[in-house]
């Protein structure tokens, strides 16, 4: 079913990377999702209030609120694909990052709705009416949202949308919730016992907890999280991989939404190589993660001294000795300035996230290494706090 959707409705759909793509992913999730959610809030809704369950009628709304949330999920994919401007030169697709925060955060009021009205029946109890209806749009309701759950969370994974899996997440609640709605019924049919309220209570306290965890998944982006460390590495390999390159260092992702993403390197190559070869090999690396991955990648040439065997080998040792402070540290960028009285022994030390050191204590440390093994020299070191995978 999924897949004859997608390519009934998305031409081209392996293209993730184009934002009219995109949006036509998030069109057909949108309009899935509200032509479901509104027949549900019907089916549901009609049976609730004719068998006076708070539970069924609580669960109706939900889905209603779920199509509005739709909604905005559709407006969210429709301003990311706005072309970029002069006022957002990236583009604008953190509108998609907005989108799923609404959703998040609309999840979050349906659970503290249902609690509070599910609180209300629990304190002021009111007898229900149990019957075939009840079970079959209960049932008919599990059966479209798991479906849903799958659909959306397909669409999501294909193109990597924070929206439609905070969607999937809200469909699997739904789940549960008619599960929960269904069970307390028949229990209290069998029973007795009137779990209606006790029910929409459970259920509206998972659901808030749920939203909760979607919001933080929402805005985690939007503050500019750090990248995935696996990411970072295959990028990191991937420019190691051509000739002449001898390291890199310094990358920097920054993410303006999906399949918008733009990275920056510093790569290390022989300083006694030719300008233009040099530069050739980075712009050739440059276009492969343009049209390999739809990465806008900036690379800056380091020249490393290779045929004077002292620098090579001093850099070798520091690069070893730092590793005793911490194992996360790590050097690039070395340069040895003979001087008449001394040395000057310059280079960056890359600090790791997880190094409790601060940068002054740091450099101090490193200094006393470095000068006790080479007495004539002065160190100017410069911290780098590198939260991505540094040169090896």
């Amino acid at each position: 079913m999924t897949e004859w959707l997608v390519r009934t409705f998305v031409p081209n759909a392996r293209n993730v990377s184009d934002p009219e793509v995109r949006t036509r992913y998030g069109l057909l999730a949108s309009v899935t999702g509200i032509v479901c959610n509104v027949a549900l809030f019907v089916g549901k809704g009609v049976v609730g209030l004719l068998a006076g369950s708070v539970s069924v009628v609580a669960d109706a709304v939900n889905n209603l609120s779920d199509a509005s949330s739709n909604i905005v999920s559709l407006l969210g994919f429709k301003l990311a694909s706005r072309p970029a401007d002069k006022d957002h030169p990236y583009g604008h697709g953190r509108y998609e990052y907005l989108a799923g925060l609404v959703v998040s955060v609309v999840v979050c009021a349906i659970g503290l709705n249902l609690v509070m009205s599910s609180a209300n029946r629990i304190v002021h109890p009111e007898p229900t009416e149990f019957g075939p209806a009840t079970v079959v749009v209960l049932v008919a309701s599990i059966v479209v949202k798991l479906w849903m759950t799958t659909f959306n969370r397909s669409l999501g994974r294909t193109i990597s949308s924070e929206t439609l899996a905070a969607t999937a997440v809200d469909s699997r609640n739904d789940v549960i919730t008619s599960a929960a709605v269904l069970a307390s019924a028949v229990v209290s049919q069998l029973t007795g016992a009137n779990l209606d309220g006790w029910a929409g209570l459970a259920v509206g306290a998972f659901i808030c907890w749920s939203g909760v965890e979607l919001v933080g998944d929402a805005v985690s982006p939007l503050l500019g999280k750090a990248p995935d460390p696996a990411y970072s590495e295959h990028i990191r390999r991937k420019i190691l991989s051509y000739p002449g390159v001898l390291g890199t260092h310094d990358l920097m992702i920054h993410d303006y939404g999906p399949g918008r993403r733009f990275a920056s390197a510093h790569v290390e190559m022989a300083g006694e190589g030719g300008a233009f070869e040099q530069h050739d090999v980075l712009d050739r690396i440059e276009q492969a993660f343009l049209s390999d991955e739809g990465l806008v990648m900036t690379l800056h040439y380091d020249p490393i001294v290779t045929d004077d065997p002292q620098v090579h080998d001093m850099r070798h040792w520091i690069d070893l000795a730092v590793k005793e402070i911490d194992p996360g540290l790590s050097i690039h960028d070395l340069r040895h300035v003979p001087g008449p009285s001394h040395a000057t022994i310059t280079f960056d030390c890359v600090r790791s996230a997880r190094c409790e050191l601060s940068s002054t204590e740091l450099r101090r440390r490193v200094s006393e290494l470095v000068e006790k093994r080479y007495p004539r020299s002065v160190c100017k070191i410069t911290i780098d706090d590198g939260y991505v995978s540094p040169r090896q």
